[in-house]
């Protein structure tokens, strides 16, 4: 079953680079985070993945559609996505998942561990855009 979300995660990936951000958001939204979630933990590597190709859909996609999903934080201050029809600032919802993201990034793999620092790299442009924004 890993195997095949990384598959999905791949074709996520695929579609972000030729610009097809509703598609990747709906691939994510409705069949990927689903089969994700069930089969492994909020930390493991692919969700992060999956977690950052969302974040990049919302931050890069020029007609930010409605009904994406919305991250929230539980009672134990855990991120986790709820639908949120209201979507005035997608860009400041690909900040608040990614900084998620090098959250997880750090406490799983360790600051120095080059995925962490990529995304981290990521975050700081995401950060740019939105000071410009």
């Amino acid at each position: 079953h890993e195997r095949t979300i990384l598959s999905g995660v791949n074709v996520i990936h695929s579609l972000l680079e030729l610009a097809r951000f509703d598609e990747a958001k709906s691939l994510t939204r409705d069949q990927l985070l689903p089969a994700a979630r069930q089969s492994l933990g909020a930390d493991h590597d692919l969700m992060l993945k999956i977690y950052q190709n969302m974040a990049v859909a919302l931050r890069d996609n020029p007609k930010r559609t409605r009904g994406d999903p919305r991250w929230n934080q539980d009672s134990r201050g855990v991120s986790r996505p709820a639908f949120d029809f209201n979507t005035e600032n997608d860009l400041r919802e690909a900040l608040t998942i990614m900084q998620d993201v090098v959250q997880r990034r750090r406490r799983v793999f360790g600051p120095a561990h080059p995925t962490t620092r990529v995304t981290e790299q990521d975050l700081s442009v995401m950060r740019a855009q939105l000071a410009r924004a």
